[in-house]
């Protein structure tokens, strides 16, 4: 009985942005190598290519709080034994690289998780420089060119839409209290399974292992970092300037 040796996912993206920030579409696609003690490796592409398009024609946009139940999501707005209510999706985004986020903030509001979680991921790759350079993923040397505002902005709408339970912010205060323990921290915020008495990180290819409900999920699940390359680039997106203070929670 061989023992797997799960090295977390790849992500290969391609991210088309049309400008003035009004339409924006994104293609993507994921693979992963599993390796095994045996030395099988074998490659998996799932199944999760997506075409999205938005449209940014009022300066606020409304979907009800049954959607959102429906959705697990929270209602940042519900009050009194209301089951249903408005909830504003915010438009004033501040991007210093161009990047439009009221597709980000749509998939939250309706609970597209999976969809957010991946335009998250591409968003990284534009902001951070790493597309000019013509790579299709972020090196960890690459965070420091991530400006505070795009990543405050992220931040701020994850935060929003999931009641405070998703956003990088949250995943730094389960990594300082696991004491910068990646595999206790893993183990925290949901990343890992059992297969038997084996434990290991949880898939995203196929049928994903992660959970994209609010209610559901763990605090700190999402957004999803790849860790292929160890553990850098999620120490470094952990350790952003932007998290020095509580300036990021400002809104525009």
């Amino acid at each position: 009985k061989s023992e797997q040796l799960n090295i977390f996912n790849s992500f290969f993206f391609h991210t088309k942005t049309q400008h003035p920030m009004k339409n924006y579409s994104f293609i993507t696609t994921a693979a992963t190598l599993a390796v095994t003690f045996n030395g099988v490796y074998s490659f998996s592409s799932p199944n999760i290519n997506r075409n999205v398009a938005f449209s940014k024609t009022s300066s606020a946009t409304f979907m009800s709080g049954e959607a959102m139940s429906e959705a697990g999501v929270p209602s940042p707005t519900s009050s009194g034994d209301s089951n249903v209510s408005d909830v504003e999706i915010p438009t004033k985004l501040p991007s210093e690289k161009g990047m439009d986020y009221i597709p980000l903030a749509t998939m939250l509001a309706t609970g597209q998780l999976a969809e957010a979680d991946q335009f998250t991921r591409d968003a990284l790759i534009v902001i951070s420089g790493a597309k000019e350079k013509g790579r299709d993923f972020v090196y960890f040397t690459d965070v420091k060119n991530i400006p505070n505002t795009d990543l405050a902005t992220i931040e701020r709408l994850w935060q929003k839409f999931s009641g405070g339970k998703f956003g990088f912010s949250v995943q730094k205060k389960k990594w300082k209290r696991a004491k910068g323990d990646f595999e206790l921290w893993c183990r925290v915020i949901g990343w890992t399974t059992q297969d038997g008495e084996v434990e290991r990180k949880k898939r995203w290819f196929g049928a994903s292992e992660f959970i994209y409900n609010v209610k559901t999920a763990p605090e700190g699940h999402l957004p999803l970092t790849s860790a292929l390359r160890g553990t850098s680039l999620i120490k470094k997106l952990l350790t952003h300037p932007v998290w020095d203070n509580d300036d990021w929670k400002i809104e525009p």
